[in-house]
């Protein structure tokens, strides 16, 4: 369903065009018909009559009507359309004078491509309309969805196009069409209009995520597929699922069923997850953060725990100079692999513990010995570690996944660099030998931004983390800022692929789901607004929020 297909563009139905091209001609009133009032809600006529505020017309379909439907009385004229209020707000509208469009209850979806059927049933399921398939005739009301052959359009874009009571929702590719019903089910909601006129819209970052620590604390699989939902109508394209870490593990596993923790999401459970986003053109991201926090894999494994010179263990750190630790985590990325059908594969790599300490070589001599036997006798611990991540990237870029990592799992002054295709997220300016984002950027890393600073919402506060809100991201983050409050240069731009809003579960019982649902509400809506359109909101606060309280 996420493959970009492209097809050569539907018929016109050239009939029809004459036809209210005489009418219109006749009366002298030129595009005066094609529109709907202010805020897309103008009083419409014939399909596009008025119905109750959340709810569609129970008037029964009318299959006898002819495909030449005859124009909107001559004798009304309307007032330009004006742009539909959409979060993320589109990109460019073209208004026009008409009565606009309403969903009335048994009127047809129909698609010009056979693989546009999912798009077309849910859309018909959430407006109440009936889903035809593939129909070329015209009728009153239409919604179509079609794919147009624009080889060098992106597969997000979309053109929606609201004339003469129907609807045509195209795209290059089947993502860019079910953007475009996102638009219009937001432009519809609690008995709106879709305003006359052309939408061209495009998202100005590829990667649009949000990321769940299901590790700490354990969310139900309903209350996933809840956000999933949400996540689809705001344009979002990337959930993140961080399911191992010190605390549990929190997915059945058939290769090392030892280690996953009470309460977990069954495999079937997550299927349906993966199936629920892929409907809406979201990928599903996995991550099995290692060689740090691995906590739970190591309480079913205490001898691949990692000790220092003394004796003494490491918390959540797997001892990376063992063959097994190896074959462990390669076993669960292999069996997980089938779970996550995905592009992309979260590899965590920070906070490796061996690696917070002054001297590593001397607290953890195995870990030196393993190095200098891999790499040579110049070659330190952060060369290991950064060959463990090379080689766990190996293990993922077989299955077609494309590695990410968190900035911290990449090291400077190593003989050993990190394979160029593993992306870096971005997330804080912390950790010990912290470096400045230019410096991967000028490296020629490609950045996904989770600025900690904004982007992080970490259960209970801890440390100096306090709840983002909406308002702060809105007003004052952008892709650009991905460290503190500072922005990078704009000729890096290119290179930073998007953003992710983040959960962290610290102190998991600080918050129940439904408190979750509530404190992360409008952070989402900003994150996402901030990372489909480029500069600063047209709209203020105030407005952005009321906008969000009436779309629900």
């Amino acid at each position: 369903m996420s493959q970009h297909r492209r097809r050569a563009p539907e018929k016109k139905v050239g009939q029809r065009a004459l036809l209210v091209g005489a009418v219109v001609a006749a009366f002298g009133v030129g595009l005066g018909l094609w529109a709907s009032g202010s805020d897309g809600d103008s009083g419409p006529t014939g399909s596009a009559a008025w119905q109750p505020s959340g709810e569609v017309s129970s008037r029964p379909a009318e299959p006898s009507r002819s495909a030449a439907v005859p124009a909107p009385s001559p004798s009304r004229s309307y007032a330009l359309s004006s742009t539909p209020r959409t979060i993320p707000a589109v990109r460019s509208h073209t208004p026009a004078r008409g009565p606009g469009w309403r969903p009335v209850r048994g009127e047809r979806v129909v698609v010009g491509d056979a693989d546009l059927a999912d798009e077309g049933r849910l859309i018909a399921r959430e407006l109440g309309l009936t889903y035809a398939g593939e129909k070329d005739d015209v009728l009153a009301g239409d919604v179509r969805l079609s794919l147009n052959d624009d080889e060098g359009a992106d597969p997000e874009s979309y053109s929606l196009t609201v004339r003469g009571g129907r609807v045509n929702i195209s795209g290059a590719a089947d993502a860019g069409v079910f953007y475009g019903t996102r638009t219009l089910k937001q432009a519809v909601h609690g008995g709106g209009t879709a305003p006359e006129g052309v939408v061209r819209d495009d998202p100005a970052k590829k990667v649009r995520g949000f990321m769940l620590d299901i590790a700490r604390k354990h969310f139900t699989a309903d209350w996933i597929e809840d956000r999933v939902r949400e996540l689809g109508d705001l344009k979002f394209n990337q959930l993140g699922l961080h399911f191992s870490d010190d605390q549990a593990f929190r997915i059945e596993s058939s290769s090392h069923p030892e280690i996953v923790s009470d309460p977990h999401l069954t495999k079937a459970e997550v299927e349906r997850i993966v199936e629920v986003a892929a409907e809406r053109h979201i990928t599903v991201v996995p991550e099995i953060d290692s060689p740090g926090h691995l906590g739970a894999v190591i309480a079913a494994h205490p001898d691949l725990q990692l000790r220092n010179a003394s004796g003494v263990a490491t918390r959540g750190a797997i001892d990376i100079s063992q063959d097994e630790s190896a074959e462990i985590l390669d076993d669960l990325l292999n069996e997980y692999a089938e779970l996550f059908p995905g592009g992309e594969w979260h590899l965590g790599g920070d906070e490796y513990q061996a690696l917070t300490v002054s001297d590593p070589e001397t607290s953890y001599p195995q870990l030196a010995t393993a190095a200098r036997e891999a790499y040579g006798s110049g070659a330190t611990v952060a060369d290991l570690t950064t060959g463990w991540l090379n080689d766990r990237a190996a293990t993922v870029r077989v299955h077609d996944r494309t590695p990410r990592a968190w900035n911290d799992g990449f090291f400077s002054g190593t003989s050993v660099q990190a394979d160029k295709d593993i992306k870096v997220a971005y997330w804080t300016g912390k950790e010990i030998g912290a470096r400045l984002p230019v410096e991967y950027l000028a490296a020629g890393r490609q950045v996904v931004n989770y600025n900690d600073e904004f982007l992080y919402y970490v259960l209970g506060q801890p440390q100096t983390f306090v709840y983002p809100t909406g308002q702060r991201i809105y007003e004052q983050w952008t892709p650009l800022v991905l460290r503190g409050t500072q922005a990078v240069a704009a000729k890096y731009d290119g290179q930073i692929l998007g953003g992710s809003f983040a959960v962290w579960c610290d102190l998991a019982n600080s918050q129940t789901q439904d408190q979750v649902t509530a404190g992360i509400r409008m952070p989402l809506r900003a994150t996402v607004e901030k990372l489909w359109n480029p500069g600063t909101p047209e709209r203020s606060w105030a407005d952005f929020t009321a906008l969000a309280d009436r779309l629900g």
